[in-house]
């Protein structure tokens, strides 16, 4: 009944936020229903697990796809890409522009548990859901993935590319911006280098702080785009890279236990002088 009853209340917050934005209510799910236990959406995306083939983050043991992300996007694109549209709008500069979309979630987005906002040890929200709650509230409750899927939509919007981070026990948003010069480290990125960190989970975090834990470790990525917002079956085997090391030496492949994703994200740790 208490689960029920979580469902039904933010049906309805998300309900009142649309009416009083103008965004249509296809875009934050506008119906939950639960089914032994687990919360759907419209999309009959699971919001109650990441992992699976109808999960949140479609978590498998060869591959993750933030599915929830793409609710978001193309032609499901409504408030939260609009806010990184309006930001660009204001910030022409690239680098006060990232900056700008970082604070924004980063001071906007307080973190809560799902178990204290939802009643489940998991429920993820899409960036408009939440984007919602903001533009109510002028402020919005979340843990690390809805911080971080809010993030990369409004990163998109505002003309960047970005991608989500997977980690053991956390997630995070990455933002292609290779100018950016006050970063404690830089990403590669399927050999590409120039990828910024953005931790918008930590109040005092600056655009570009990395938590040592993370430094020359694998982590799974995926850069987001419009894509279809659908189950989806996984590729029948892991995607593997060997990447030299910020010291020069080879990183041997090794299965990504449960996350394995469809791009390495491999971390290439370069101190600024």
């Amino acid at each position: 009944m208490n689960r029920t009853k979580v469902v039904i209340s933010l049906m309805l917050v998300l309900a009142t936020g649309l009416a009083t934005t103008g965004y249509v209510s296809a875009h934050p799910s506008s119906g939950f229903r639960e089914i032994e236990g687990e919360v759907f959406d419209d999309w009959e995306i699971c919001r109650t697990r990441a992992s699976g083939e109808d999960g949140f983050y479609q978590i498998s043991e060869t591959s993750f796809r933030p599915v929830i992300a793409f609710e978001s996007l193309g032609e499901s694109a409504a408030l939260a890409y609009s806010l990184g549209e309006q930001i660009a709008q204001k910030y022409p500069d690239p680098i006060q522009r990232a900056e700008q979309v970082f604070r924004f979630v980063r001071d906007r987005v307080q973190y809560t548990p799902d178990k204290d906002l939802f009643g489940y040890d998991e429920f993820a929200q899409n960036a408009d859901e939440l984007a919602t709650a903001i533009n109510q509230n002028e402020i919005g409750y979340g843990d690390c993935e809805d911080s971080a899927v809010l993030q990369a939509v409004m990163y998109k919007g505002a003309g960047y590319r970005s991608a989500i981070v997977l980690g053991s026990g956390h997630t995070a948003t990455v933002v292609y911006l290779p100018q950016f010069k006050k970063a404690t480290a830089v990403f590669e990125l399927e050999g590409e280098p120039g990828w910024v960190w953005a931790e918008a989970t930590g109040r005092n975090n600056p655009l570009g702080w990395v938590p040592k834990e993370i430094i020359n470790v694998r982590l799974a990525a995926y850069e987001i785009s419009a894509e279809a917002i659908a189950p989806l079956k996984p590729p029948a085997a892991p995607a593997i890279a060997i990447t030299k090391t910020g010291k020069g030496a080879l990183a041997q492949p090794f299965p990504f236990i449960g996350i394995i994703g469809l791009l390495w994200f491999i971390s290439l740790f370069r101190k600024r002088r």
